[in-house]
């Protein structure tokens, strides 16, 4: 059974950091491309990060410079580190077995966690 289990998420002042933790079972992150996703109140859910299997990495642009997205593979564990917070970050966020949604294809979603950034 395949399963993603997120952690790390919580309140934090703008300018502060976090970093959220993605522990995988069934599958081999080290072997797959791990989405980290974010959704904000009333709007879509929307790629944040891409890390892929050769361990080149995407970042929307309005985290780049900001968030850092790795793996352990000992531990089959994605990380998305967030410095330097921003209001407009807050949002519930998701890793993903994928960088995203293509009909038919299988996606594997951790439960998500929330992230509020906020004075």
């Amino acid at each position: 059974q395949i399963q993603l289990v997120e952690s790390g998420g919580g309140l934090v002042q703008p300018g502060g950091s976090l970093r959220l933790s993605c522990a995988a079972s069934g599958l081999t992150l080290e072997l797959d491309r791990i989405g980290w996703f974010r959704q904000a109140p009333g709007k879509e859910r929307a790629l944040v990060s891409c890390l892929n299997s050769d361990d080149s990495i995407y970042y929307v642009d309005s985290v780049k410079g900001r968030f850092t997205a790795s793996r352990d593979n000992a531990n089959n564990t994605a990380y998305l580190q967030m410095n330097r917070l921003k209001p407009e970050d807050t949002a519930i966020y998701y890793c993903a077995s994928a960088c995203s949604v293509v009909p038919g294809m299988p996606v594997w979603w951790g439960q998500g966690t929330q992230v509020t950034v906020s004075s």
